[in-house]
């Protein structure tokens, strides 16, 4: 070998030496998934009901996770500054074009109206041929009690003639895999007990990032035995171990002094804790949630003077939170960009050192497969800037990003939801 080779190379082993870990390990930039948040509430404000906008980083078109309220809520995410790469298209609004160009589908987790009437207010100047998509019972309730021209005109692809087509009623069966035209997301669908209907978990992936979406849903303590939730953190644990899963979305809809009897199918911020500490049983190893992001929403208003239940649920979360997990309440607009990569400080939010070797990928009890079209019957100037990029050391945000904090501390066992199970 030349001298000049030698040189060379040696030069390039000193380069190596310099560069910081994190640039030679770091995961592409557009790793992760974007979140807007159209509507983060459980009930009364027809205005922010539970609806959110989710893609990957390097895509421009979304997925929307329910639909309780989707123009209002495009609206206020306008105002905070979200969609700052929407260009004029078309003589559209703003509104417009997020709506008819930037969703290119919607998931519904269930047919309850506070998760489905944006979307049915705003049909009637959507783009069309767009898929909803969802598990059959959902889609037969969309159909047969909504598009029926009794409620409101049929703008499915079936149902009472004419079926204006506006929507594909595309089915998503559970453990299948199935592709979202118009984005690089892939998403497969796991059902959640709900009181008297099913609701769904609707896991997404892009590459090999995940999140996890849950619609409504109560205990496994309370469900009569259905254990849903186990077998989810059952599938969620090997992501969780190789910090594939960049955080997961679900509800607290109720503050710790509900009974149990009036849950209704939903959680509690001591029940939710404890799901979350089955998760972190499922997944082993020491602090294994340390840091995950956990966002929670569809917290109940309430119309007692002087109750604020979004308070409540933000001080029992923080008072319990056993786990170390980064809990963030999203605001109505607030955009959240979820953490990057699988190494460095990523790895560290999750307890494991950096230098760990990531797992090979799960094999996750969902076959590869595409949605299924449901056959019925007979026939999205200068605005301020609210971005959450959510750091390794996030903490539980209140009504805005500059609430204070919760209080650390609570008197020992309040809300322990062993003392009230049937």
């Amino acid at each position: 070998m030349s001298i000049a080779r030698l040189r060379t190379l040696f030069r390039i082993g000193l380069l190596a030496l310099v560069l910081p870990a994190s640039l030679a390990l770091a995961a592409p930039k557009d790793a992760g998934f974007e979140l807007v948040a159209l509507g983060v509430e459980g009930g009364l404000d027809e205005g922010n009901l539970s609806s959110y906008l989710i893609r990957a980083k390097a895509d421009t078109r979304y997925l929307a996770l329910d639909a309780g309220t989707v123009l209002p809520g495009i609206a206020q995410a306008l105002r905070q500054g979200a969609f700052a790469d929407l260009r004029p298209a078309d003589g559209l609004t703003p509104q417009g074009q997020v709506l008819r160009n930037l969703i290119a589908g919607t998931f519904i987790s269930h047919a309850h109206l506070d998760h489905v009437g944006g979307l049915l207010v705003a049909a009637t100047d959507d783009a069309g041929r767009k898929p909803i998509y969802g598990l059959a019972p959902t889609l037969e309730t969309l159909s047969a009690d909504y598009f029926n021209w009794q409620a409101w005109p049929n703008f499915a692809d079936r149902g009472p003639a004419p079926a204006l087509g506006r929507y594909v009623l595309t089915e998503v069966v559970p453990g299948q895999w199935f592709d979202v035209p118009g984005t690089s997301l892939s998403a497969c669908a796991y059902p959640l007990w709900h009181d008297r209907l099913t609701s769904t978990m609707l896991l997404v992936r892009s590459g090999d990032a995940y999140f996890a979406y849950f619609g409504d849903t109560g205990p496994d303590a309370l469900s009569g035995g259905q254990h849903r939730l186990a077998d989810i953190w059952r599938v969620l644990a090997p992501l969780v171990r190789r910090h594939a899963l960049k955080g997961l979305l679900i509800e607290a809809s109720f503050p710790d002094d509900v009974p149990d009897a009036q849950l209704f199918g939903h959680l509690t911020p001591a029940w939710l804790l404890r799901e979350l500490d089955a998760l972190a049983a499922a997944t082993g190893g020491t602090a294994p949630l340390k840091g995950l992001p956990v966002l929670v929403g569809h917290i109940k208003p309430s119309l007692v003077q002087g109750r604020d239940p979004r308070a409540l649920v933000k001080i029992e979360l923080e008072a319990g939170n056993r786990q170390g997990v980064a809990f963030v309440l999203p605001v109505q607009g607030q955009v959240l960009r979820l953490p990057e990569g699988a190494g460095g400080a990523a790895a560290e939010r999750y307890g494991a050192s950096p230098k760990s070797r990531p797992l090979p990928s799960p094999p996750l009890r969902c076959a590869k497969g595409r949605g299924r079209i449901l056959r019925h019957g007979s026939n999205w100037g200068g605005r301020e800037e609210r971005t959450t990029v959510i750091p390794a050391n996030a903490g539980i945000q209140g009504r805005s990003p500059d609430a204070r904090e919760a209080p650390t501390s609570a008197p020992r066992g309040k809300g322990d939801p062993a003392r009230r199970s049937k």
